[in-house]
């Protein structure tokens, strides 16, 4: 795409987002939990992953979860976003028999009890992205979540073939992602996905999983937002040697999200993209994410978060105006998308619009 084509696309996106949107860009102010970094997948991407052989426990312990919760809430955060590896006691019997030693059968059943007491407890919000997970699970997880996530990341069986980057995770079959993406819809679960791009995908590809996320948002109307994740590559991995995606391709796929999706926020992780954030609003996205004044991005650790004082210069310099979220976004709280057992918390954290009080 020639640099005239692309600012044409961006102008396009732009003036798409704030006819639907406004001038406002939203924030979370969270605590990031990892709560267990074994996994049954093997991203050829990722460094959060670990072996039992390389991790103190198989899982955070509760009092280990609420020492980070403790801080997050003392840090003003109202969001207590839990990222972990994917069904690890499927593949390891340290994590069945960790599981097994707390009374738990499953890490869902582990999570949905540390949710419960967030909620509780702490007064504070859960996002949960527990990978693939049955609409069994999702509806238990759904009392005591505010908003859940899991990201398509590319639609591709291609990508699952030998010596691609989903060869040896089940979890990234196509049709296992969409049945989660599905079974939210149908729960009425506010529900955070996006792509990865930069993992060998072609153009197309990433076409179609946008256009897979705007059908399902346009049967059920649940997503509440849309991240264009860019690969980055780490030492160690097995990609370490895989170019990352060009500024201009990031921002094209950027403005492209938007116009396949207009009633969709659009995310950009502020971390990720220190040097084109700024220009990817101007591209469409309307939203940072999530951002944790205490964790770090376990998923990203050499990328920091930046200041909240920083996100908030960077936005207004680019004519928008900064305003934090809760997980749940400002449309599902104004149309009560959450569980009776969370309402009050919801209520109490919210302002008029539904952003955070």
């Amino acid at each position: 795409m020639k640099g005239n084509d692309l600012l044409e696309l961006m102008d396009r996106a732009n003036r798409l987002t704030r006819e639907k949107f406004g001038t406002v860009v939203s924030y979370s102010k969270n605590v990031f939990v990892p709560l267990t970094r074994l996994c049954r997948n093997r991203c050829a991407y990722c460094t959060f992953r670990r072996e039992p052989e390389e991790v103190r426990s198989p899982y955070l312990s509760p009092e280990e979860v609420f020492e980070i919760v403790e801080k997050g809430k003392e840090a003003g955060c109202k969001e207590v976003l839990f990222t972990f590896g994917e069904r690890p006691e499927e593949r390891y019997d340290e994590a069945l028999e960790w599981l097994e030693e707390h009374g738990y059968s499953s890490t869902v059943e582990y999570l949905v009890d540390l949710c419960r007491r967030c909620v509780e407890e702490y007064d504070m919000l859960p996002h949960s992205n527990p990978g693939v997970i049955t609409k069994r699970e999702m509806r238990k997880l759904r009392r005591w979540n505010a908003s859940m996530g899991l990201m398509m990341e590319i639609l591709s069986e291609r990508l699952c073939e030998e010596s691609g980057p989903h060869e040896h995770s089940p979890g990234k079959r196509p049709e296992e992602r969409l049945k989660v993406l599905k079974y939210a819809g149908e729960l009425k679960v506010p529900f955070t996905t996006g792509i990865l791009i930069g993992i060998g995908e072609t153009w197309e590809e990433r076409v179609k999983t946008l256009e897979e996320i705007q059908r399902m948002h346009e049967r059920y109307g649940h997503v509440q937002e849309v991240i264009v994740q860019n690969f980055r590559t780490k030492p160690g991995i097995p990609m370490e040697d895989h170019p990352e995606p060009t500024p201009a391709d990031l921002l094209r796929t950027v403005a492209t999200a938007r116009l396949i999706l207009p009633d969709v926020p659009v995310q950009v992780p502020p971390n990720l993209n220190r040097e084109t954030g700024q220009l990817a609003l101007l591209a469409g996205a309307n939203d940072w994410g999530g951002v944790s004044p205490v964790t770090k991005d376990y998923v990203n650790p050499e990328a920091p978060w930046p200041e909240i004082e920083e996100l908030k210069r960077l936005t207004e310099d680019v004519g928008f105006r900064l305003r934090e979220r809760l997980p749940i976004y400002p449309e599902y709280v104004r149309r009560g998308w959450y569980h009776a057992n969370i309402s009050e918390v919801v209520e109490r954290l919210s302002d008029d619009e539904g952003f955070a009080r």
